[in-house]
């Protein structure tokens, strides 16, 4: 959703070249999206077509095979074979956030949650990363303050979310497991007192900078508004066809206000298809 890919636009130049602050340019000429994005547009994509998540998962990225995916996945997106790959990579839960929106209940966000997960991080730690994420986004945009959705992540997923950023910061480092950066994104969003804030909390603990930051985002967005200029601002970083799937998501799910049909009608495609 708009959370999670300004969240991987503003993180992509963080990720290999982290910043242990929150005083950094929250747009750069060079500030792109990245497989985050992608499979986020993929997940939007496979609800909207109701095909299975593995079929849009590799669709997406033999169209965008250079957007930064991990070693493993690349090798399960050329194969033409569906095998599990066991993993508990943090990438089921970068791309989940559309199912907090699809369904209306709590029970059913986490049966989809795992459905989506299941095809390439069926370990138990990357389908619990992924359902602890839907589960803080559900239960923020049905309106449940932090502190009720930290404990119900605390007593649901056992996560210690005790931990405070400024704590984080000084030791972390870069982490792509589901175990290692979730409980960090989630406590960047409980400590955030806007949407900005968020992301820039979530840039400067370092790490997996773009996935953390496409994580909380996520989350941010359910809680607090997000200024219009910097939706235009990803926006107009996005190939015409994420632009598409996403409207055409924001308006099934009737979650499509007037002022973000005036982003969509000014959308300006970037020069570029491919990234990285």
């Amino acid at each position: 959703m708009w959370g999670a890919i300004i969240g991987d636009v503003v993180g992509s130049l963080f990720e290999k070249f982290n910043h242990k602050g929150k005083d950094f340019e929250l747009f750069h000429a060079l500030s792109h999206y990245t497989d985050d994005t992608v499979m986020t547009i993929a997940t939007m994509d496979a609800l909207l077509r109701d095909i299975p998540f593995e079929v849009a998962y590799k669709g997406w990225y033999r169209k965008y095979p250079k957007a930064g995916y991990g070693q493993r996945f690349r090798e399960w997106g050329k194969d033409n074979s569906y095998e599990l790959l066991n993993s508990y990579g943090n990438g089921s839960a970068m791309r989940v956030s559309p199912i907090a929106y699809w369904k209306e209940t709590l029970d059913e966000v986490l049966n989809l949650a795992t459905q989506s997960t299941n095809i390439t991080h069926n370990h138990p730690e990357g389908i619990k990363g992924a359902q602890a994420v839907a589960t803080a986004i559900f239960l923020a945009r049905t309106k449940k303050s932090k502190e009720q959705i930290k404990k119900q992540i605390e007593d649901t997923f056992h996560y210690d979310l005790s931990e405070t950023t400024d704590s984080i910061r000084k030791w972390y480092e870069f982490d792509v497991t589901c175990q290692g950066s979730v409980p960090q994104a989630i406590r960047c969003f409980y400590e955030a007192t806007d949407f900005e804030d968020a992301i820039r909390l979530a840039i400067s603990i370092g790490g997996d900078s773009d996935t953390i930051a496409c994580m909380t985002g996520s989350m941010a967005e359910a809680y607090f508004p997000i200024d219009n200029k910097i939706k235009q601002e990803t926006l107009n970083r996005l190939p015409r066809e994420f632009v598409d799937v996403f409207q055409s998501f924001l308006q099934k799910t009737d979650r499509l206000t007037n002022d973000e049909l005036s982003l969509f009608h000014n959308y300006k495609p970037p020069k570029y298809r491919n990234v990285q």
